[in-house]
């Protein structure tokens, strides 16, 4: 297994063929709370997985074994004047925005504690496993702010906007059951992390050409209308009818064998 890191809190790993890329949250003395430093890796990392081509699926994991992410770092924030926080917005912004705007396929494996900047983390993602431990939540009301990190918009696109107006309003925490019941989460397994990274497989066995056209007319669409977002998915099926992928593809299908996509 091959390993780089982006400075002292974030790593990415790639196993076998590197098609499915590991992305570590490794600040566990802090339970991965999300300093100004740790932002600054993150959307590092993120930079560098969108400019590699060979990367299929991401996964999103904790090194904590008790905590996904616990969300911003409240102990560095304490010390913060009005103009520290504002100097820190964009570095915060562009953490969070690098993981929503990842190009390929994203899974969050949370376990433990995923709260407020935490669970912003795994809604950036398009998947969220979870296991029995996990407990997720917005709870920045509740310190006299607001969810920062895409909270107010992710989360209404994924439950609507009253569920998503009474979990911001009253702070709560939720469980794995209830989390996945509500929409929350999408998976509860026994083991969030292998059972994210055993979906990340099935998915990276995919074209991935296909794989990130299909992610970005799915992000394109959201809010528009149904003749909008058709035009969106023509646009996107035009972009790989005519590419090696969608050629190895029909060949693959029609020869019986698996296909060896050349991902162009």
């Amino acid at each position: 297994m091959s390993e780089q890191r982006f400075g002292e809190f974030v790593a990415v790993r790639r196993d076998g063929d590197g098609h499915v890329a590991e992305f570590v949250l490794d600040r566990p003395r802090a339970m991965n709370a999300v300093s100004s430093e740790m932002a600054r890796s993150l959307a590092a990392a993120c930079a560098a997985l969108a400019a590699d081509p060979s990367v299929r699926v991401t996964v999103l994991t904790s090194s904590h074994d008790r905590a996904f992410c616990v969300g911003a770092d409240l102990k560095e924030r304490n010390s913060f004047t009005d103009a520290d926080l504002v100097r820190q917005r964009p570095t915060a912004r562009a953490a969070y925005t690098g993981v929503l705007e990842l190009p390929m396929p994203t899974v969050a494996a949370v376990h433990g504690f995923a709260l407020g900047g935490g669970y912003e983390l795994a809604l950036a993602c398009d998947l969220i496993v979870a296991d029995a431990s996990t407990v997720v939540g917005l709870p920045e009301v509740s310190v006299g702010v607001i969810p920062g990190g895409g909270g107010t918009q992710l989360l209404p696109r994924r439950v609507g906007a009253a569920r998503a107006a009474e979990l911001v309003f009253t702070a709560r925490r939720v469980e794995a059951a209830e989390a996945h019941a509500l929409g929350l989460v999408d998976v509860v397994a026994e083991d969030a992390r292998e059972a994210a990274l055993e979906l990340a497989g099935r998915i990276a066995a995919n074209s991935p050409v296909g794989l990130r056209a299909a992610k970005r007319a799915m992000r394109l669409g959201q809010g528009l209308d149904l003749r909008a977002g058709l035009e969106v998915e023509d646009a996107a099926w035009r972009s790989v009818a005519f590419s090696g992928d969608r050629a190895e593809g029909v060949a693959a299908f029609n020869e019986k064998r698996k296909p060896q996509w050349p991902g162009e």
